[in-house]
C-alpha cells in the first residue's frame, strides 16, 4: 500500500509539474494558430472556411503517412527499405515513435504479428547483450585486483568506469551527430537519445524525417545499432535503479 501510494504520488507530482511548464504555451501556440487562421482567411477572401478546414485536415493526413509538399511535388522515402528498417525496430524494441504506422489492413496484421514474436526475440538479444556487458565489467574487475591487488576498489572503478563510458557513447556524444545530421540543438538531440533508449518514444523528434535534408545512407544503421546497445546499457543503469529503490 505504501509503495502504491508512493506511485501515485510521483504520478501525480509529475502531472502538476508538467501541466504547470507546458499548459501556457499549449495554450499561447493555440491562439497564435486562431489568429492565423482567421487572419488568412480576413486577408483571401475567396477562401472558404469549410474548404480550408478539409486543406488543413488533409496536409495532417499526409503528414502523418509521411507526405509533405515541395512545391508543386511531394516528398516520399519514410516507407522505402531504410524507413521500413527503422520502423521494424521502433516496433520490436516497444519505442513506438508514432510519427509512422501502417495505412493498410494486411500491414496492420502484419505488423502485429512481427511485433509478437520481434518483441521477446528482441528481449533476447538485449538481455545477453547485457550479460556481456556485466561479463565484461567483472572481467576487467578480476584483471584489476590481480595485477594491483585491490578488492573493493577495482570493483568500484571498474563500475564507475563503465557508466561513464556509456554515458559518452549512448548519451553525451550522439547529440552531437544528431546536431549535424538534423540540425537540433545539443538539448534536442541529448532528449530524444534518452527518449529513444528507454523506449518512452515519444515521436516528437525523430531521426532521418525532415524532407529539406540529405542523410548519408549509413545514417540509420548507425543510429539502430546504437539503439540496440544503448538499450542494454541502459536497462542495466535501471535495473541498478531498480536495486537502489527495493
Amino acid at each position: 500500500l505504501v509503495l502504491l501510494a508512493a506511485y501515485v504520488a510521483y504520478l501525480g507530482l509529475g502531472a502538476v509539474v508538467l501541466q504547470a511548464l507546458e499548459r501556457p504555451a499549449e495554450m499561447q501556440a493555440a491562439q497564435n494558430l486562431l489568429r492565423e487562421h482567421w487572419e488568412l482567411l480576413a486577408n483571401h477572401t475567396c477562401l472558404q472556411g469549410p474548404a480550408l478546414q478539409r486543406l488543413i485536415e488533409g496536409i495532417i493526413q499526409a503528414y502523418k503517412s509521411g507526405i509533405t509538399l515541395q512545391g508543386n511535388t511531394t516528398s516520399l522515402g519514410r516507407w522505402d527499405y531504410s524507413g521500413s528498417f527503422f520502423f521494424s525496430i521502433s516496433a520490436i524494441t516497444t519505442i513506438g515513435y508514432g510519427n509512422l504506422s501502417p495505412s493498410t489492413a494486411v500491414g496492420r496484421i502484419f505488423c502485429i504479428v512481427f511485433a509478437l514474436f520481434g518483441i521477446p526475440l528482441n528481449l533476447v538479444l538485449l538481455n545477453e547483450i547485457g550479460h556481456l556487458m556485466l561479463l565484461g565489467v567483472q572481467h576487467c574487475a578480476c584483471r584489476l585486483e590481480e595485477v594491483f591487488h585491490w578488492q573493493n576498489k577495482a570493483s568500484f572503478l571498474i563500475k564507475t568506469c563503465a557508466l561513464v563510458t556509456g554515458l559518452l557513447l549512448f548519451l553525451l556524444l550522439p547529440p552531437l551527430l544528431f546536431s549535424d545530421k538534423e540540425g537540433w540543438s545539443y538539448e534536442e538531440g541529448f532528449y530524444y537519445s534518452f527518449i529513444t533508449l528507454s523506449t518512452i518514444g515519444f515521436g516528437d523528434y525523430v531521426i532521418g524525417m525532415n524532407p529539406d535534408r540529405t542523410y548519408p545512407s549509413w545514417y540509420k544503421n548507425v543510429v539502430s545499432l546504437w539503439i540496440l546497445f544503448g538499450m542494454a546499457w541502459l536497462a542495466l543503469v535501471i535495473k541498478f535503479c531498480i536495486n537502489i529503490l527495493e
